[in-house]
């Protein structure tokens, strides 16, 4: 191995030289910890953990090694050294023998910046080495679209958003009633700077989010996805932040950022794989009476949208506090679902009815519905229609005022706070499933 490898190597996995192994795994582990799941690697596949960057991913797994207490191996894909030498399976395993006993694990971090990213782990899980394999992501397309085969069958993959309602909840203790009071303060909070760990745990939440964001632009899209008119990728950003919930008009995107259609809708898809935005598609059930194309907008953490437009005035005094609660509502829905096997979309008729979000869950249907006020008892003409329509499972109605549910025919109707979206769906729908 090459002497400047070998620095490389030596300088991030301290425990190979001098530093005792529990310290070394201990410092890379944050307290205070808002605890996250991730099941133990299988014998025959690597984990991958995708999502945004800093929403957790290495933290989830450096927890993970340090309570299993044994060697790892750390591979930050994104030195040029570490991702020149990941290039041979065969060659990296016989330097890696040399280097760490057989019991450690190998931990890569951002592995889509790899060449061939996919192909390498494929290569080294095929090789059945008996090592632990994890891996972190923040594009899934760049792991498949930069290998000439895939992971099928060989990844177990795990989805990573910014901290859900569920897992704040799961820290806070006290009576009832001192604790529902805990929630809706952390429900303001989240409504307003998201769930990202990083600005969380920060005195100053604007500034990690203008950090946040502005590292997003700069990095990943300059250089890594090579985007030429960022000027023109701004303003895509800024007018999804400023119409999130609203159907999107691509024609109306391209002609105030001066750029054509295509180059709006590849944009969009850059958003997408990096889990900045959703595009939500329309939910069609056979019914000829159904809007069946335009998607509307939604972005995975309300920081980021806040941070883009809107600004961080108290829920309580914004003017878009409606479209604000929409888009939490939904971030809670998709992070209690696997991507995978799970959809989020919305139900629209040419009549005019409409329900904010259908999710379809192994052929069962969820309808949810976003009020700003106390809706209890009160069910609109169009949630009766969806009703008739398809009788769902389920209707979630989230409103400002306390629990509360009814049956209307077949269909359990619950009332309940934005805060209780992610804890209600996975009593539903158990834990979303690695997939």
């Amino acid at each position: 191995m090459e002497p400047h490898l070998l620095r490389v190597l030596f300088a991030d996995n301290a425990w190979l030289d001098a530093e005792p192994l529990d310290r070394w795994l201990g410092r890379h582990v944050p307290t205070p910890l808002i605890p996250r799941r991730l099941h133990p690697q299988p014998d025959d596949r690597v984990v991958l953990v995708i999502g945004p960057r800093q929403s957790g991913k290495s933290t989830l797994i450096w927890k993970l090694l340090a309570e299993a207490d044994r060697p790892a191996l750390y591979l930050n894909c994104e030195d040029p050294t570490i991702a020149a030498w990941l290039r041979s399976p065969a060659l990296f395993l016989a330097d890696v023998a040399a280097l760490a006993p057989p019991e450690a694990t190998l931990f890569f971090e951002e592995c889509q910046a790899l060449e061939e990213a996919g192909l390498f782990l494929k290569g080294l899980v095929d090789r059945r080495t008996g090592r632990a394999l994890y891996a972190t992501g923040s594009s899934s397309f760049h792991l498949e679209a930069k290998t000439r085969e895939s992971l099928a069958g060989r990844a177990l993959r795990h989805q990573l958003l910014p901290f859900s309602m569920a897992e704040i909840g799961a820290t806070l203790s006290g009576p009832p009633l001192v604790r529902e009071h805990k929630l809706r303060q952390e429900l303001d909070r989240q409504l307003i700077f998201g769930g990202y760990p990083r600005v969380r745990g920060s005195g100053s939440p604007q500034q990690e989010l203008a950090t946040l964001v502005e590292s997003f632009v700069v990095r990943d899209v300059s250089d890594r996805f090579q985007v030429r008119r960022v000027d023109a990728f701004r303003k895509v950003l800024a007018l999804a932040a400023s119409q999130i919930g609203n159907l999107v008009n691509f024609s109306e995107w391209a002609t105030l950022a001066e750029v054509g259609g295509d180059t709006v809708a590849e944009y969009c898809r850059l958003l997408e794989e990096t889990h900045v935005l959703r595009l939500v598609r329309p939910f069609v059930g056979g019914k000829r009476a159904e809007i069946t194309s335009t998607p509307k907008a939604f972005f995975v953490d309300n920081g980021v949208r806040n941070q883009l437009f809107g600004g961080f005035v108290p829920f309580a005094d914004r003017a878009d506090r409606g479209a604000l609660l929409e888009n939490l509502v939904f971030t809670e829905l998709i992070k209690h679902l696997n991507p995978l096997l799970d959809s989020v979309r919305y139900w629209r008729s040419r009549s005019g009815a409409e329900v904010d979000f259908v999710v379809e869950h192994q052929g069962r249907l969820i309808a949810c519905e976003v009020k700003t006020g106390d809706a209890r008892g009160h069910l609109g003409r169009s949630a009766h229609s969806f009703l008739d329509a398809y009788h769902p499972e389920a209707l979630l109605v989230v409103h400002s005022g306390s629990k509360a549910e009814q049956a209307i025919g077949d269909t359990r109707v619950v009332f309940l706070g934005a805060h209780e979206v992610g804890v209600f769906l996975g009593e539903m729908v158990g834990e979303a499933p690695d997939g």
